[in-house]
C-alpha cells in the first residue's frame, strides 16, 4: 500500500512512522528545507525527538501540481495539517479519486458570513464534495504512538471503502483502528474535548481536587453529547474512543497542550501568553468560541464551554469561572434524551 501524508507535524509524522513499518510512505513537507532536514536527520527533531524514520518513509516537498499527481497515485491520502490548513489542502485535492482523510481536530475559524465555523466533514462538503473522505481520530498522543506504545483510534466515514483503507493502512502492531460510520459524532468529540481539557487544566492548576476534576470530565462529556446529538450524531459514539476516551486523555494527560493552557491560565497568564509559551497549536483555544456559537445556534446548553470562552476573552478570572459553575441552579442528571 502506498500512502501520502501531507504535513510533517507531530501527528502526521507519527502516523507516517507507524505506517512505514508496513507500507511505502511519502511525508510531504511545506518547504524544501524542511524535507532536506528530515531526510538528512531521519527523524523529526522538533516534534518527535529520538524517533527514527523507517527506510520506507520518504520526506518530500513538491509544488502543488506535483502534489496532486502524488495524491492521484497514492492508495490513501492523509491530510496532516492543522484545521486552519484543511480547506486549502482539500481544495487542491478536490479532483482526486483516491480516499482522502484528515487527522486534525476542531472547528475551522469562521469564514465570511458564516459566524459559526465548520468541522472537517463540513469543510470537505464545501471544498471537495466529490472526494471520498474520512477522519481518523481518538485518544492518541503522537509521541507515544511513534514510540510504539499501544494506541486505539477510530476510522470514521460514511464510505465503507474509506474506512477499510484506513484500517488496512494503520491497523497493525501498536495501533488498533475501529470502524465507525458516524463521522459527525467523531468530529464533535475531537473538537469539544479540547475545550473541556482547558477547563480541566484550570481545575488542576487551581488545585481544586480530584472530585472537581471528575465532575468536570463527566459533565463535560454530557455537554459534548448534547451538542453532538443536536448536530446529527449518534449518542453512543460519545461513550467510545473519540468521545469519552479522547476526553479523558486530553483532560488528564501530561502531554496535552490544551490541558497545559488551562494550567497556565490558572497561574494568571492571558490566553495569548499561554499559547505563546507552548510554541505549538492548542486547538481548544481557537475552537472554544466556535463550539459555544454552534451550541447557541443549536439551542444546546454548554455552561463549561461558556466559562472557558469568558476566561479566554478575559471577561472573568479563574476564580470567577469556578464560582459561576458552582453557583448554577440544581438540575436533574439526564444520561439519555
Amino acid at each position: 500500500m502506498n500512502l501520502l501524508v501531507i504535513g510533517a507535524g507531530a501527528w502526521g509524522t507519527a502516523l507516517a512512522v507507524h505506517a512505514a513499518q508496513k507500507h511505502e510512505v511519502l511525508l510531504w513537507t511545506r518547504t524544501a528545507e524542511q524535507a532536506a532536514t528530515l531526510c538528512a536527520q531521519r527523524t523529526n527533531q522538533r516534534y518527535l525527538p529520538g524517533v527514527e524514520f523507517p527506510r520506507s518513509l520518504t520526506p518530500i516537498h513538491t509544488d502543488v501540481n506535483e502534489l496532486r499527481e502524488l495524491a492521484a497515485q497514492a492508495d490513501l491520502v492523509v491530510v496532516g495539517t492543522p484545521m486552519a490548513g484543511l480547506r486549502s489542502t482539500l481544495t487542491q485535492l478536490h479532483h482526486v479519486h483516491r480516499p482522502v482523510i484528515w487527522i486534525c481536530k476542531g472547528f475551522e475559524a469562521p469564514q465570511g458570513a458564516d459566524l459559526s465555523g465548520l468541522m472537517g466533514h463540513e469543510v470537505c462538503a464545501e471544498a471537495a464534495p466529490a472526494v471520498q473522505a474520512g477522519v481518523l481520530s481518538g485518544p492518541s498522543f503522537a509521541l507515544e504512538l511513534a514510540r510504539g506504545l499501544p494506541t486505539a483510534v477510530v476510522a470514521a466515514s460514511p464510505h465503507a471503502q474509506v474506512r477499510a483503507a484506513m484500517i488496512e493502512a494503520f491497523h497493525f502492531e501498536a495501533l488498533r483502528v475501529y470502524d465507525n460510520a458516524d463521522w459527525v459524532g467523531v468530529e464533535v468529540g475531537g473538537a469539544v474535548k479540547n475545550v473541556l481539557a482547558i477547563a480541566t487544566g484550570l481545575c488542576d492548576g487551581l488545585q481544586l481536587g480530584l472530585n472537581a476534576r471528575a465532575a468536570l470530565i463527566t459533565r463535560g462529556l454530557a455537554e459534548m453529547a448534547r451538542l453532538g446529538v443536536a448536530l446529527g450524531a449518534d449518542r453512543d459514539t460519545f461513550m467510545g474512543l473519540s468521545g469519552l476516551g479522547d476526553l479523558v486523555l486530553t483532560a488528564t494527560g501530561e502531554l496535552s497542550r490544551n490541558r497545559k493552557v488551562g494550567l497556565l491560565l490558572a497561574q494568571g497568564l492571558s490566553a495569548e501568553q499561554a499559547v505563546q509559551s507552548l510554541g505549538q497549536v492548542a486547538e481548544g483555544v481557537y475552537s472554544a468560541r466556535t463550539v459555544a456559537k454552534r451550541a447557541e445556534s443549536a439551542g444546546v446548553d454548554m455552561p463549561i464551554t461558556r466559562a472557558v470562552v469568558a476566561l479566554l476573552d478575559a471577561r472573568i478570572t479563574p476564580a470567577q469561572a469556578v464560582a459561576q459553575l458552582m453557583s448554577r441552579d440544581p438540575t436533574r442528571e439526564v444520561i439519555k434524551t
